[in-house]
């Protein structure tokens, strides 16, 4: 199975099981995977701006939470463990209903995943306008020595694609 399937398998598991998620990012799109990068994008829609009309800050924060975990699942990881860390640091205004805001680590579109260990796997993941603005940057790191046991994990399978 490809990085990129895998990925959005375990993006239709947090759609279908999570609380937020398909709630609040029901329409964001997985773009592309590799092992250890993902790439998403999201239109802005009224329930993720704030009472001035633009992105909200939380919803931001969010996909920050998402995409590290994302980026765990694209290393074959199907539970991708629990939030030890979460940074988000704002820079610009991400856009109004009808933008698109995308992941996106410096010249490229994706969420990073810097280091995977046995325990912890830290994240780190850029947010960019429609203009090529950064609007947000923000880190994360996953506990998740738990995750490594789930049977449906994939781990051997994408370090051959790598």
């Amino acid at each position: 199975m490809t990085a990129l399937r895998f990925v959005k398998t375990v993006w239709e598991s947090f759609r279908a099981t999570s609380g937020l998620e398909p709630r609040l990012l029901n329409n964001l799109k997985v773009t592309a995977a590799r092992p250890g990068t993902v790439n998403f994008e999201l239109e802005i829609q009224k329930e993720h701006t704030n009472r001035l009309s633009i992105l909200h800050g939380g919803t931001i924060a969010s996909m920050v939470d998402l995409g590290g975990s994302l980026a765990v699942a694209s290393r074959g990881l199907y539970a991708t463990g629990v939030s030890t860390d979460l940074n988000v640091t704002y820079l610009n205004s991400g856009g109004r209903v009808g933008d698109k805001i995308m992941a996106k680590l410096t010249f490229m579109k994706e969420v990073t995943c810097d280091k995977f260990g046995k325990t912890l796997a830290y994240t780190n993941i850029k947010f960019t306008n429609a203009k090529g603005e950064v609007v947000a940057r923000g880190s994360h790191t996953k506990y998740v020595s738990i995750a490594w046991k789930d049977p449906q994990n994939i781990v051997e399978e994408i370090n051959k694609l790598q």
